[in-house]
C-alpha cells in the first residue's frame, strides 16, 4: 500500500513538471468512502503546454520502466488523458484536467448552464459541470499558486441557478425518454427500452442531487447515492435497480417497467414542485 510519505514525494515530483498547476486527490479516497483496495485517483491540473515527457520520467521512477503516460486528449475530449500505474502494489491513476476548462465549467455552472457530452466509459454522457464538481469534492494536495484552493472553496457551494436547471431539465428529459420508449414496446425491443430506462433513471439521480445541492460527477454509484438523499422517493435505489434487472422481453413486462420508471420520475418531480 502506498504510504503518505511516498505519496507526498510523488505529488512534489508531479508539481515540478512543466505545465502542472497542482495535484488533487479525487474519487472515493477524497470522499472517505474508500476501501483498502480502492485506487488512488490523482487529478493532474495543468495549463498547456504539458510536459508529457517529464511526466513519463516521474511515472517510470515510481512505477517501473514499463509505465506509460498519454498525451492530453488520448482518453477522449472530457476524460482527457493520464496514466494507469501500479505503485507499491497500489493502483494509482493520473487524470489530466486542463485548469482553464475547469474555470469555464465553474462559470457555466454558476449561470445554470450545462450539457451532456459523448465520452467513452460514460454511457449516460459526461456532464460538463463535472469539472466543477470534481474540484469541489476533491482534496487539494499541491497548489503552489493557490488557484486550485480558490476554485475548491468557491465550488463548494452548489450554484442555485444550476440547482434549478438540473432539476427541471433532468426531469423533463427523463419523462421524454420514457415516452419515446413506449413506441418500442409493441416491437418488444428490449434493448432500446433498456437504454431509455437507464437514461431516465440516471437523469433522475442527477435531478435528486441537483435539488439537494449536491454534486454528482459519475454514473458509477449514482443510483445508490441518490437513494440516500433525504428527499429521494422511498426505496429509490432498490426500485430503480429492480426495474433495470427485470425488464423482460414481453410487451407486458416492458410496459410495466416503463410505468414504474414513470412513477419514480413523478415522485422525484413532486418533491421538487412542493419544495418550500
Amino acid at each position: 500500500m502506498i504510504g503518505a510519505d511516498r505519496l507526498g514525494d510523488l505529488v512534489r515530483r508531479l508539481t515540478a513538471v512543466g505545465g502542472v498547476v497542482g495535484v488533487v486527490l479525487g474519487g472515493s479516497r477524497a470522499r472517505g468512502t474508500h476501501t483498502a483496495a480502492s485506487d488512488v485517483d490523482l487529478g493532474i491540473y495543468y495549463r498547456p503546454p504539458l510536459d508529457v515527457a517529464g511526466l513519463g520520467v516521474v511515472a517510470r521512477d515510481f512505477a517501473g520502466a514499463d509505465a506509460v503516460v498519454t498525451d492530453p486528449g488520448a482518453w477522449g475530449p472530457w476524460v482527457d488523458g493520464g496514466a494507469w500505474l501500479r505503485i507499491d502494489d497500489t493502483a494509482v491513476d493520473w487524470i489530466y484536467r486542463n485548469v482553464d476548462r475547469v474555470h469555464v465549467s465553474w462559470q457555466e455552472a454558476q449561470a445554470g448552464r450545462f450539457d451532456f457530452h459523448a465520452q467513452v466509459g460514460h454511457p449516460l454522457g459526461w456532464p460538463d459541470f463535472a469539472y466543477a464538481g470534481e474540484i469541489a469534492l476533491g482534496i487539494v494536495l499541491a497548489d503552489p499558486s493557490g488557484e486550485l484552493r480558490e476554485l475548491h472553496q468557491a465550488a463548494g457551494r452548489y450554484p442555485p441557478a444550476l440547482q434549478e436547471t438540473v432539476m427541471t431539465r433532468m426531469v423533463w428529459e427523463a419523462s421524454f425518454s420514457v415516452d419515446i420508449a413506449r413506441k418500442a414496446v409493441d416491437r418488444q425491443d428490449t434493448a432500446y427500452v433498456a437504454g431509455c430506462v437507464f437514461r431516465a433513471i440516471g437523469l433522475c439521480s442527477h435531478a435528486l442531487h441537483g435539488r439537494a445541492g449536491r454534486w454528482l460527477i459519475n454514473e458509477k454509484g449514482a443510483v445508490a447515492a441518490a437513494g440516500l438523499l433525504s428527499d429521494a422517493p422511498p426505496a429509490f435505489a432498490d426500485r430503480a435497480h429492480a426495474i433495470l434487472g427485470n425488464l423482460g422481453m414481453t410487451r407486458e413486462g416492458l410496459s410495466r417497467a416503463l410505468d414504474r420508471t414513470a412513477d419514480l420520475i413523478a415522485e422525484s418531480a413532486a418533491a421538487h414542485e412542493h419544495r418550500p
